[in-house]
């Protein structure tokens, strides 16, 4: 339960990550971040950078940007990386985007990376960084073709082009990581921090 007159801003328009903390019985607000993820993450990598090091970059930078226009509000920032086998992979922008990604997967095994951030003011009060392990099966062009069509937006609209939550979890053979991160936010790890900082109750 939140603590009364303690404002939580979630810096995300992503409805499994609003999903979850309501679902944890956090009461928050949704003001989205607007971040040039491509150029954060192409600079970041260009100077050698991890993909832990570009997700809790993104994952701060769009919570300092919401904190700035929410005074003593806690924003909660998050974001992913997905990794396969050194290349790293962008949210796919339309259906035809998501198959292309989803063929560069099949058969293979990638890495999400997520992070959280967690800001007020001009300060970094905490960050955490997440990662998960993802087998694809080898599926064959008639279950993508199907599987693109009955997912619709949600194929695009999430790092890996897929819900594990949802009909995405066909296509896999194993899942190693915490189900929260994979989703797109270390749920439990917030938690704690909230509890730490006395916004929900310890």
């Amino acid at each position: 339960m939140t603590l009364p007159g303690l404002t939580v801003v979630l810096a995300s328009a992503s409805k499994p990550r609003a999903r979850m903390l309501e679902a944890a019985g956090i009461a928050f607000s949704i003001d989205p971040a607007a971040i040039d993820e491509p150029t954060v993450k192409a600079s970041i990598r260009g100077q050698g950078g991890s993909a832990e090091d570009a997700a809790e970059a993104l994952a701060t930078m769009k919570a300092q940007q919401v904190a700035a226009r929410h005074g003593d509000a806690l924003v909660i920032g998050a974001d992913q990386v997905l990794e396969c086998e050194g290349e790293w992979f962008d949210k796919p922008v339309d259906a035809e985007a998501a198959r292309r990604q989803l063929v560069a997967l099949r058969g293979r095994t990638h890495e999400l990376v997520t992070a959280v951030a967690a800001v007020r003011g001009h300060d970094v009060l905490w960050h955490h960084v997440d990662r998960a392990r993802l087998a694809v099966r080898p599926f064959s062009d008639h279950f993508l073709d199907d599987y693109v069509d009955r997912a619709g937006e949600a194929a695009w609209q999430a790092v890996g082009g897929y819900e594990l939550e949802g009909l995405g979890v066909q296509l896999f053979t194993r899942v190693e990581g915490n189900h929260f991160s994979i989703l797109g936010l270390p749920l439990l790890p917030l938690l704690e921090f909230l509890r730490g900082h006395g916004v929900i109750v310890e």
